[in-house]
């Protein structure tokens, strides 16, 4: 065994502790030898070149520091606008929103099966009236607004555009994103409305909107995040989301758009854990197989149409209810991960958020740690300052190895949607997160507060609620705006909606009038289901 001398002590480390979080095994040094097969000018190339694996822009954070978007949403409308209002004072520079639970499951706040999780997790959004509300006095042709939600997105997509209709903004001005990712919903979060088909169908309605009519915008934020939280590797998130990426390309292709057309507005959306430089490998191998799997499968002439851009947020996974202090620390490195791995927005999580919404001074220290990194340790100062190095180099291309032989899998699968409905990404992600679980409780790999270094007694920190006024009022809203509205100008434009979807037309011009006739974003996700119908998940064994 190699031996780690700290100090006057030498002790022995498991050998377990010598492979990556993914199970790469780790050498004691590395040199050119193991970069037999990487080339220089092809693999690495300069920055902004193609195949943009030192980063996606020529001057990266030499010419603008990432975004800073801090992931925000609880209770109320009003009490979501306070927080961003808060953010945006003290130096955030987008908006994104959390929604809660029965606003991403597509049903309202007075349904009974959202009782007692009104605001709970997010922001409780039911109407066009709560989207007012949750931007009253945020010029939205000033900011960048981020929203977090998949099943019913292109619902909610349409309340913001009626938002800025009604305040005489136009769409082409509209700068964010919307995540609008379902695929990684049948694989990790759970969070779906309707068959993977017709979902499918409804993210292209909105891509083809978006290149249409709202330029800016990105339609959809192909979100690894959420599948390294249900316990994936790196090489899984890497791979099951760059191929989810190219199956919504294909969709698009096969719905009339041309690749220029749409590829420069999608984004990606990584998770970044505690495993330094795998992580900072992850980014630029995405970067690099992303640009060469569009080239060879659709021969873009855009070169826009091969840059992976993304937005990054620490793990959540890694954070621990006990000693919730350390969680700064590991945010901490996991930022700096990102920023080094060339991240075009960030999200750092606050300390206390595995055990309640996050409070307004962890909120701060969150985005103070994006602002030291950005603004006092100077590593902004090179692009890509780690690029060349022998190690760091060889992990991106065992990164990319390893992803390339799931796309492989997955291609003689016939595509992600019937890899799916196999429960193959699933066996595979639930098979990752048992084996890293079996290596923190045999102590072969050390999690500090929980399976060692842990304290009898721990300081409780002061947390924040929601109180259940929040749920009554909402739903003493949705009373109010259910006796106010025009009924028969609601049920048309629901009627209309339905024979759109029925028929094959894009949806997103029906879903706009539907939510300014006032119909609640349950009444929408109902009517659609009774054309999509519903989904149930194959069992994973």
């Amino acid at each position: 065994r190699d031996k780690l001398v700290t100090g006057v002590q030498t002790c022995a480390l498991p050998i377990s502790r010598f492979t990556s979080l993914s199970g790469l095994d780790i050498n004691r040094v590395y040199s050119r030898d193991d970069l037999k097969d990487w080339w220089p000018e092809t693999d690495l190339g300069a920055p902004g070149e193609f195949p943009y694996t030192r980063g996606v822009y020529p001057t990266m954070y030499r010419g603008q520091f990432w975004t800073m978007r801090q992931f925000a949403g609880f209770g109320s409308a009003a009490d979501t606008n306070r927080r961003f209002k808060y953010l945006l004072q003290h130096g955030q520079t987008g908006l994104s929103v959390a929604f809660d639970m029965p606003t991403l499951m597509g049903i309202d706040a007075d349904d009974a099966r959202a009782h007692g999780e009104v605001g709970q997790c997010g922001v409780a959004i039911s109407s066009l009236v709560d989207m007012d509300r949750l931007f009253e006095d945020i010029p939205l042709d000033q900011v960048t607004t981020s929203m977090t939600i998949n099943g019913p997105a292109a619902v909610i997509f349409a309340m913001y555009l009626a938002v800025a209709e009604k305040r005489g903004i136009s769409v082409e001005r509209l700068r964010g994103t919307l995540q609008n990712d379902i695929l990684k919903e049948y694989i990790a979060q759970k969070e779906w409305l309707f068959p993977p088909e017709p979902s499918l169908r409804l993210i292209t309605d909105t891509i083809v909107y978006c290149a249409k009519q709202a330029p800016k915008w990105h339609p959809i934020s192909i979100s690894g995040y959420h599948i390294r939280e249900a316990g994936s590797n790196a090489i899984q998130e890497l791979a099951f989301t760059l191929y989810d990426g190219l199956t919504y390309v294909e969709a698009a292709v096969k719905a009339g758009l041309a690749v220029d057309s749409f590829a420069p507005q999608l984004s990606f959306f990584f998770n970044v854990h505690n495993d330094f430089f795998e992580e900072i490998a992850k980014f630029r191998a995405a970067r690099r197989l992303w640009a060469r799997e569009m080239e060879q499968r659709y021969h873009p002439k855009d070169p826009r149409s091969l840059q992976l851009r993304c937005h990054a947020q620490t793990a959540g996974c890694s954070l621990t209810a006990q000693q919730p202090t350390n969680n700064v620390v590991r945010t901490t490195v996991q930022a700096l991960a990102a920023v080094l791995g060339g991240t075009q927005s960030l999200h750092t999580n606050s300390m206390d958020e595995t055990l309640a919404l996050p409070s307004e001074d962890a909120v701060k220290l969150a985005l103070r740690t994006q602002q030291i990194i950005a603004q006092e340790s100077e590593v902004t100062n090179c692009v890509d300052p780690l690029g060349g190095s022998y190690y760091l180099e060889a992990l991106t291309n065992r990164l990319e190895d390893a992803a390339l032989a799931y796309f492989r899998m997955l291609d003689g699968m016939g595509g992600m949607v019937q890899a799916i409905e196999r429960g193959f990404p699933q066996r595979e992600i639930l098979d990752a997160s048992q084996r890293y679980l079996r290596e923190v409780e045999h102590k072969e790999r050390i999690v500090v507060g929980v399976s060692d270094y842990v304290e009898q007694e721990e300081r409780p920190i002061p947390i924040l609620k929601v109180g259940p006024e929040v749920e009554d009022e909402q739903v003493a809203r949705l009373s109010d705006l259910r006796q106010s509205r025009d009924v028969f100008k609601m049920a048309g434009a629901i009627g209309a909606l339905q024979e759109a979807a029925s028929c094959g037309e894009n949806v997103m011009p029906y879903l706009i009038e539907a939510v300014k006739a006032k119909a609640t974003l349950g009444e929408i996700c109902a009517a659609l289901k009774e054309v999509f119908g519903t989904y149930r998940e194959p069992v994973v064994l």
